[in-house]
């Protein structure tokens, strides 16, 4: 009998990599499953918020100066190459290049799983069918979660086989995607721990996570880098005004990933403590991938994502130890109907919020020359993106200005609850380089302009309202 290192016996081939046969097969899913990302021009507003700060940098914009945000640097950088490669006015490069994170995924975990159970193909078919098995808004966008990834499962893919430092690069490119990527330490330290002590391979594991990440914040500037990725954002990360909304995004996700995988998630119920026994390592990464969801308490779908490659790779697991090809058929079949029904609903989903955004952005267009600037007062800066005018502000949404995130209510949004500093910077923005157009997106929002001072103030003083456009109020910059 063959052993794995674990000492567990390994049935089936042992093959590190997946045969050609399988990488066909998981390459034909993931294209099909992701047909609908490429039948919209934009699905959320995080690649709206992309493609604005990536023509802001191709202008000659530096990140965390003058074009900033929450994240880390590496994906405004991949749209950045992207549109200078393919142009600005659509998506469809990043579109591919999330297919081929999706495939480079699933071929990961079903390394893993080859390598431990001979299971490499069940492996991979749940990953591919639990990336999107959520609401199409975020699946199907070439967003930060998407492109996390194949670096977290590469991070616990090198791990797994020792190799320490591409393990800790892994870590780092994960975690300068976003944040929460970095948690695939935890499984990684575990692996080092139960298999090679060494002071050489710590180092090798530590350093290797940590230096990518000090040079880019050498690189953006470390004062810089440290607000806005690491400490600029504690208001955004809390509650106040959202419990309700939260509580529900929460359970209402976790319920909704769980549910395409409900024959295996039963068997792995079935076989806890064995599971537990046999697999601490991948449970350490779901653990750690659930703290990486539950961080900012915010609970949106495409938070989930995170959990894929673990969840897909405990599900092996409990299949192979059931034994029953009864079982592993039973799931494979549930979890593709549950990717046949989301990608279902993302080819006959509502595209009123598309054509609404672009009402707007064609008014703005129609009233404004190409080297006007505008502001948008509101959480869809796509508006931005799709009428070709560069914003006003550094602020790309009213949420950095208000804290307004997640469905919160008036308690948790204000003035006060802004971004340090941002309003000291955002008045000089407006002083010194008034923008043509401001358009008034909140709808009836708790960051409207009747709730805001300073904007109200703006408005009241400097501009006159001249029309809507779907749903949105548009104003010009009086004497213009």
């Amino acid at each position: 009998m063959v052993l794995n290192e674990q000492g567990r016996p390994r049935r089936g081939l042992s093959r590190a990599v997946p045969r050609a046969p399988v990488l066909c097969l998981l390459l034909a899913v993931v294209l099909v499953t992701r047909v609908p990302s490429f039948l919209r021009p934009f699905w959320n507003p995080d690649e709206g918020y992309l493609a604005t700060e990536a023509r802001m940098l191709a202008h000659g914009g530096t990140l965390y100066g003058d074009v900033v945000d929450r994240k880390p640097p590496l994906l405004p950088w991949l749209y950045q190459g992207a549109f200078a490669l393919f142009g600005s006015h659509s998506l469809w490069p990043l579109r591919v290049l999330a297919v081929l994170a999706v495939l480079v995924t699933a071929l990961l975990v079903a390394s893993v799983a080859q390598r431990r159970w001979g299971a490499g193909t069940v492996a991979g078919l749940l990953a591919a069918a639990l990336s999107v098995s959520l609401a199409p808004a975020d699946t199907q966008a070439a967003t930060f979660e998407v492109f996390m990834l194949p670096a977290t499962a590469a991070a616990f893919w090198c791990a797994d086989r020792k190799h320490w430092a591409g393990a800790g690069l892994a870590v780092a490119l994960a975690a300068m995607v976003k944040q929460t990527g970095g948690v695939v330490l935890l499984p990684a330290l575990f692996l080092l721990w139960r298999t090679d002590r060494r002071p050489a391979a710590v180092a090798r594991l530590l350093l290797a996570a940590a230096l990518p990440v000090l040079a880019l914040a050498l690189l953006t500037g470390p004062k810089n880098f440290l607000f806005w990725v690491v400490s600029g954002s504690g208001d955004y990360a809390s509650l106040d005004g959202a419990w309700a909304t939260a509580l529900g995004r929460a359970t209402g996700n976790a319920a909704i990933l769980l549910a395409a995988v409900v024959p295996a998630v039963v068997l792995l119920a079935r076989q806890w403590r064995a599971s537990l026994r046999e697999d601490a390592d991948l449970w350490i990464w779901l653990a750690g991938s659930a703290v990486g969801v539950a961080v900012g308490f915010h609970f949106f779908g495409h938070y989930y994502l995170q959990l894929v490659p673990p969840l897909a790779l405990l599900c092996t697991g409990a299949l192979h130890r059931a034994g029953s090809p009864a079982w592993t058929r039973a799931a494979l079949g549930w979890a593709g109907v549950a990717a046949a029904v989301f990608v279902t609903l993302g080819l006959t989903a509502s595209t009123q919020p598309v054509t609404r955004v672009q009402t707007v952005a064609a008014a703005v267009d129609a009233n404004t020359a190409p080297d006007r600037t505008v502001l948008v007062w509101g959480m869809h800066p796509e508006i931005y993106w799709l009428a070709d005018r560069a914003p006003a502000s550094r602020y790309l949404t009213a949420g950095l200005l208000t804290n307004f995130a997640g469905g919160r209510d008036g308690r948790g949004v204000g003035v006060q609850k802004a971004v340090a500093g941002s309003w000291a910077t955002f008045e000089r923005e407006m002083r010194d380089h008034p923008p043509t157009l401001v358009v008034d997106d909140s709808q009836g929002a708790p960051y409207a302009p009747a709730a805001v001072p300073p904007i109200r103030d703006l408005l009241a003083a400097r501009y006159e309202r001249i029309g809507t456009a779907g749903g949105a109020v548009i104003y010009r910059l009086r004497g213009r």
